[in-house]
């Protein structure tokens, strides 16, 4: 049975474990080990998950019995726009249907939240999860190229729906 949970500060050590599996095999034939490891450092070190929280995001991790199996981030930007930072499901439990809950419980905290808000996200051009946030309803709104540090860039669609 999967329970989802608003994050609590214990919790940040459980979404640094989690996104050291599925982010990185996620992004494995994306993106290069050195980049990998430089934006681990910078998404999911446990001062940068402080921060995040700290600059308003708000994370939901799926539980099934005592096993997170996955992860979403939300955070309000502007009145009326909001940005899921991350969505993220551990590989064992890709297909199930457990993204689609999640990214259902990131909607709902904003329409608790705004009431009606767009929800844009941005996603690497190669992910193949484009296909899913095209699936839930996503539209592509515009891509760039984004600078991320050391000569790091994130290639990006952005995509957005109206809740």
């Amino acid at each position: 049975m999967i329970e989802i949970r608003r994050a609590a500060g214990g919790d940040l050590a459980t979404i640094h474990n989690m996104a050291d599996v599925v982010f990185r095999e996620t992004y494995r034939t994306i993106l290069s080990p050195e980049q990998l490891d430089y934006m681990m450092d910078w998404m999911y070190s446990m001062p940068s998950l402080e921060k995040q929280v700290e600059e308003g995001h708000v994370y939901y991790i799926a539980w099934d019995g005592n096993t997170p199996q996955g992860y979403v981030s939300v955070q309000k930007e502007s009145e009326g726009l909001y940005h899921l930072q991350k969505i993220y499901v551990m590989p064992s439990a890709q297909k199930t249907g457990l993204g689609k809950m999640l990214m259902e419980r990131a909607l709902d905290h904003v329409r608790e939240e705004a009431g009606h808000a767009t929800v844009e996200l941005n996603v690497n051009r190669e992910n193949p999860a484009l296909g899913f946030y095209k699936h839930v309803g996503f539209k592509v709104l515009r891509q760039g190229d984004f600078p991320i540090g050391k000569g790091f860039y994130m290639n990006d669609y952005i995509m957005g729906i109206e809740v």
